[in-house]
């Protein structure tokens, strides 16, 4: 782009240039993709919000257009090579502004009589100092990134099976049903079968105390205790 820029810069024009000029195509419709491509490149983006939020009427009409487009191209590619140093300083420039910004606003809202007045300039100079703080801790985490020790923890004992194909069949459920009750069955009963008369055997034998029973209860006893 900075090549290019540099061969479209004819000696009658003068700067500052207010324009990036576009690469012609070998057909129309390539120059229309040429175009397409510089509106999206991010360093034109950040030319035209640049140049939206300070207006011509003040630092913009000064600045050379395609040469600030070159210089925000080249911090892009330093920030992609590895070298944070313009975003270290942009960081703390911000932090430095925010800073300036959050005193006036607690010296305008000393100023103010009403409370409703304050309370504003007050809320948004507390608004100033927290995004200066956060700015400033963005900053430390560039110069000092943290470091993270991660350990692997191995819980089977064993050797170990990985499956990376198809999963292997599974052994199949066996469904146990439920033993039903035929009384849970509308118009079914158990069948306990045909009840069998009493049985008369044994009828003679009487109490077996009565028969073995000692005569001499006493002296049962007797002997027992003295055994």
């Amino acid at each position: 782009m900075s090549a290019k820029i540099g061969k479209n810069l004819k000696t009658e024009e003068k700067l500052p240039r207010k324009r990036v000029e576009n690469i012609k195509g070998v057909t129309a419709t390539k120059t229309q993709l040429n175009f397409a491509e510089l509106i999206c490149k991010p360093y034109v983006a950040a030319c035209r919000v640049i140049r939206a939020a300070d207006g011509e009427q003040t630092f913009f009409k000064d600045v050379d257009v395609p040469g600030l487009a070159v210089y925000l191209r080249e911090q892009a590619v330093a920030v992609q090579g590895g070298n944070m140093s313009q975003a270290e300083a942009m960081l703390t420039n911000q932090a430095t502004a925010l800073q300036s910004l959050f005193v006036r606003l607690v010296e305008r809202g000393m100023c103010q009589t009403l409370i409703t007045n304050i309370e504003v300039f007050m809320k948004l100079a507390l608004r100033a100092q927290n995004q200066c703080r956060a700015t400033l801790e963005t900053l430390a985490t560039i110069k000092n990134p943290p470091v993270v020790f991660a350990r692997q923890a191995n819980f089977a004992n064993g050797p170990q099976q990985v499956n990376n194909g198809n999963e292997a069949p599974r052994a199949r459920e066996n469904k146990i049903e439920q033993t039903q009750l035929l009384e849970n069955a509308p118009n079914e009963r158990l069948d306990f079968g045909t009840k069998e008369a009493a049985g008369g055997n044994d009828q003679t034998m009487a109490t077996v105390g009565k028969i073995n029973r000692p005569s001499n209860r006493e002296r049962k006893t007797s002997q027992c205790k003295a055994r």
